[in-house]
């Protein structure tokens, strides 16, 4: 392993790797093998980022891409990193209003998508009319140019004077539309390298001979954030197409994995499988697996480690970078349950009036002196919704610390939802249900999943007490589909006659969510 002290200054990125091992694998897709060499990412990264400088985009303007995982995503994502530009990756599972709402909203210039997206795009009219550029990958969309044929018009070479950018990603909004998550640029120097980055050679054990496997969507944060981490440091990055529990099984030992990040969903999926499956693959190269997104269940997190030993590290941080905690196996296994302790950011727990409150005792999480400074793009309200007056911020959850400093979550205030590790915010569902005909009142929180930690569930009061029913169900479901992402609908809808409101019109949403977890020490999985 390349000892960092041996490289010179600003040197954490792609272009470093493709001076001193120019025919290294960078990106290798899992299902297909095919690769792409530290060379050729920078360049096809080189030639985007002239691409976008010769389309009149400079530092601190946006982009978004919105693609299947392919060998193509991460050279753009570079290529965008090289202009300087904020790029936005968004969710491929996303309907075609939630994906030109994101386009416009985000400013974006540029957009980038791939034949897989055609039924979505087809609908996006004035939104793509109004880019600078739109570029197709790997196959014809209508009304885009080639992205092959685009850039191979434009050189190699590395623009000058480059600085670091940032990606700016989207998560749902509690008032019914997404949010992004717009961090502050730096003006760094392009390699001078993250917060992250120091985090992943420090306690994850990163280096420029280590192999990462990558199994979740890249538009996702973590996903996208620890692939580009791992190429800083010369990293191998192998990419999952999608996940599958046997195929990720088969990629770390075909590939002689040694990092890797999941989330619980993962780990389920990879337990239920058959025993004779689960011993047909060697595992041992592995040292490293990450997860996070979503507290593990303990008996999930007991299984995982007996079969994987003491290699399963965990942490707790959001897209908004505001805090990262973090708990080694063994200290997983001296405090079960918790997600980890502050090694970025400080940790308070306060109570409703925002005064801190001591160990042992429920209240929200804040963090001071994170990562990054952020704002919610295009939402100074929502940015202070999540703060306090002293600057503390949140991503909205509650919990508690022990005496050791070690948190550990028991609700979430805003409400969110997280099913295999995505984040829903049930007031976009909610806000869709409502205006159906047939819906009186309706409210919408996470319920009890054994494979997801948690699934979708609608509360629905009827116009017509007496319509409530099966057919009322599907046709619910099938009009919610119709509006968001399959991931944001309900599995399931129960009927009520009413709703608990108070008298002001406020929802007890807590009186009906407890039924559903009763029986669970806390309220997540």
């Amino acid at each position: 392993m390349t000892d960092p002290n041996e490289l010179p200054p600003n040197s954490w990125h792609p272009g470093t790797w493709a001076e001193r091992t120019p025919d290294k694998p960078a990106i290798v897709m899992a299902e297909s093998g095919d690769t792409l060499t530290y060379r050729e990412l920078e360049d096809m990264a080189n030639r985007l980022s002239q691409l976008f400088r010769a389309s009149g985009l400079r530092p601190g303007d946006h982009i978004a891409f919105c693609m299947e995982n392919r060998l193509e995503y991460l050279p753009i994502l570079w290529g965008a990193h090289y202009a300087g530009l904020y790029y936005t990756a968004i969710s491929s599972r996303l309907t075609t209003d939630e994906l030109g709402y994101i386009i416009e909203d985000s400013g974006s210039r540029a957009f980038l998508s791939s034949p897989s997206l055609a039924e979505s795009i087809a609908g996006l009219g004035d939104v793509l009319h109004n880019l600078d550029r739109r570029l197709s990958v790997g196959g014809d969309l209508p009304g885009f140019e080639s992205f092959e044929k685009a850039i191979a018009a434009h050189p190699a070479e590395p623009l000058a004077e480059r600085v670091e950018a940032l990606p700016m990603l989207y998560s749902s909004g509690t008032t019914g539309r997404p949010k992004g998550v717009k961090p502050a640029l730096t003006g760094d120097p392009l390699g001078a390298g993250e917060g992250l980055t120091g985090l992943i050679r420090v306690l994850f054990g990163g280096g420029d001979d280590s192999v990462y496997l990558s199994p979740a969507p890249l538009y996702h944060s973590a996903p996208l954030r620890y692939c580009t981490q791992f190429h800083r440091i010369g990293a191998t990055v192998v990419v999952m197409e999608r996940f599958d529990a046997e195929g990720a099984l088969a990629a770390i030992e075909k590939f002689h994995i040694t990092h890797s990040q999941w989330v619980p969903t993962m780990f389920v999926r990879m337990l239920k499988l058959e025993d004779e499956a689960r011993a047909r693959y060697d595992t041992s190269s592995l040292v490293f697996a990450i997860h996070a997104a979503a507290p593990c269940p303990i008996r999930i997190k007991e299984q995982m480690l007996d079969w994987w030993g003491p290699i399963i590290h965990e942490y707790y941080a959001g897209t908004e970078g505001n805090g990262f905690c973090y708990a080694s196996p063994q200290d997983w296994l001296d405090h079960k349950g918790t997600v980890g302790r502050a090694v970025s950011g400080e940790l308070h727990i306060v109570d409703e009036e925002g005064n801190e409150v001591s160990a042992g005792v429920e209240g929200g999480v804040y963090f001071a002196n994170g990562l990054q400074e952020f704002e919610y793009h295009n939402a100074p309200e929502k940015t202070a919704e999540g703060r306090l007056a002293n600057g503390w911020s949140t991503l909205g959850d509650i919990g508690r610390v022990d005496e050791d400093g070690f948190l550990y979550l028991t609700d979430r205030k805003a409400n969110m939802i997280i099913s295999g590790g995505v984040n829903i915010y049930p007031q976009e569902t909610e806000n869709v249900l409502t205006v159906h005909p047939k819906v009186h009142d309706v409210a919408v929180f996470g319920v009890p999943n054994a494979d997801f930690g948690e699934e979708v569930k609608a509360v629905v009061q009827p116009v017509d007490a007496s319509a409530a029913g099966e057919a009322l169900e599907r046709e619910l479901i099938a009009y919610c589909r119709e509006h968001l992402a399959d991931v944001k609908c309900p599995r399931s809808i129960d009927f009520r006659d009413e709703l608990p409101r108070h008298p002001t019109g406020k929802l007890y949403k807590r009186l009906l969510k407890d039924e559903y977890w009763k029986g669970h020490a806390t309220r997540l999985l």
